[in-house]
């Protein structure tokens, strides 16, 4: 008796309730479920024989970027090796994409799942999982390839087409490709009203364009569809936020923090509070209504807790310029000191890793950040002007890298370099199709132009 999974490409297990429990955690993984990792755990614990529900777990477990998840991630790689004689090629590559990832070799795993795609274009696993690294490692250019192939190998019929297209979609907004984006997004969601990520590239697409009301329409009416779904809710609650931003709202954007993207009380925040997105989004938002003259309070205060309890845990390089705002808003200096010289002296792994990343872009970033907190925005422009040019590689979206940019204003305007404040305004305007002088955030800036 054979197996398979969601597209039909087989399994090494006769057993139909070990595949269907497979193909069960898959579908939690791309539908954003909040239960996901909960479901691989229930598929090693029913069949601990299976080589593959092992490498699932591994991957689930290395996906929310977290240090203290490595040594459960390597066991579960060891257990898949185990187990590996007599399983197929295929699966013998995910052990291997697995390993490269848990060595830091980001870049090698990138490369093994697009191998597996060039043979099996079907493999859903691959696909998603290549997707979510390509995004983080600041390369929109191979999500979109895969992305285009596999809208060319894909046929509607297949469990995961829906989500394919919302990659599709959020891969060329990435790019630019707005048109092409919004339409692969929409037509995901008329299949599947309850794809998180397809709701999340038409946000992202709606927040490039400044079409802030629909923005807050289109997620409006699909919060609906989105019970049990992952801390992607509270990133979809950010993009709300930041629709009502642009609109001067910021009272608004304060009760959807309280309330949505960090809620205390949340359950998914109480069970992960320093999980890297949330973080991103909490800190990002506080440092942009602080910019508009909105005191955020003692907000800042929880935020540098987490950020203090992470500090040398360099598995999200876009994570670490937001712990670094959080220690510095909150006034954690030796936190603050502790961090850089993390950051400094960062170990060295996998060409493909992160750690040379920690020290040419982290690193200025976050001193950056120190000194304009100290009251000296010239030093912060001088450290942080050489990382504009590489720091799409810390990960993010355009709407998330955004923040980065405007600390970067931030300095020059405080520090009234004028030539600075012009580059950064000319950055922004060739990769904005919204111009500055209608964006919050820039706009007061182009008065020391004139």
């Amino acid at each position: 008796m054979s197996a398979h999974d969601l597209h039909g490409l087989p399994l090494t297990t006769s057993s139909a309730d070990t595949a269907g429990l497979f193909n069960d955690a898959v579908l939690g993984f791309l539908k954003y479920r909040a239960d996901a990792g909960r479901r691989a755990g229930k598929l090693v614990g029913a069949d601990p024989g299976f080589a593959f529900g092992h490498t699932l777990r591994g991957y689930f477990l290395q996906v929310p970027f977290h240090a203290g998840h490595l040594a459960a991630a390597r066991e579960e790689l060891e257990k898949a090796r185990s187990l590996s004689a007599g399983i197929s090629r295929r699966e013998q590559a995910h052990i291997e994409a697995l390993a490269t990832w848990v060595a830091g070799d980001v870049d090698a795993t990138l490369d093994i799942w697009e191998q597996i795609l060039a043979e099996y274009p079907l493999d859903v696993l691959a696909f998603r999982l290549h997707h979510f690294n390509a995004f983080w490692r600041g390369r929109p250019d191979r999500m979109a390839r895969q992305a285009d192939a596999a809208v060319r190998n894909w046929g509607h019929e297949l469990p995961a087409y829906a989500s394919l297209l919302g990659c599709h979609c959020f891969a060329h907004e990435e790019l630019g490709d707005y048109a092409m984006a919004e339409k692969s997004g929409r037509e995901a969601i008329r299949l599947a009203p309850d794809d998180l990520w397809a709701a999340h590239g038409v946000a992202h697409v709606l927040e490039m364009q400044g079409r802030h009301d629909e923005g807050i329409d289109w997620l409006d009416t699909l919060e609906p569809h989105w019970e049990g779904g992952n801390n992607l809710m509270h990133h979809l609650w950010w993009h709300r936020g930041l629709y009502h931003y642009e609109r001067g709202e910021f009272d608004k954007v304060l009760d959807l923090y309280d309330r949505r993207f960090r809620n205390l009380a949340s359950p998914l925040v109480q069970s992960q509070p320093d999980f890297t997105t949330d973080i991103q989004n909490a800190v990002s938002m506080l440092f942009r209504l602080e910019r508009m003259g909105i005191d955020a309070g003692s907000r800042w205060n929880e935020l540098a807790d987490r950020a203090e309890a992470r500090i040398g845990d360099f598995l999200s390089p876009f994570t670490q310029p937001h712990w670094m705002m959080a220690l510095a808003a909150a006034g954690r200096w030796d936190a603050a000191e502790r961090m850089i010289e993390a950051l400094r002296t960062a170990p060295e792994q996998p060409e493909g890793g992160v750690g040379p990343l920690m020290r040419t872009c982290a690193l200025p970033i976050a001193q950056a950040i120190v000194a304009r907190a100290k009251g000296d925005p010239a030093r912060a422009c001088d450290l942080m002007r050489p990382a504009l040019a590489v720091m799409n590689g810390l990960g993010g979206s355009h709407a998330q890298q955004d923040v980065l940019e405007q600390l970067f204003l931030d300095c020059a305007v405080k520090a009234r370099r004028k030539d600075d404040v012009a580059s950064l305004i000319q950055r922004v305007r060739s990769r904005h199709p919204v111009p500055p002088e209608k964006r919050m955030g820039y706009r007061d800036a182009l008065a020391l132009l004139n």
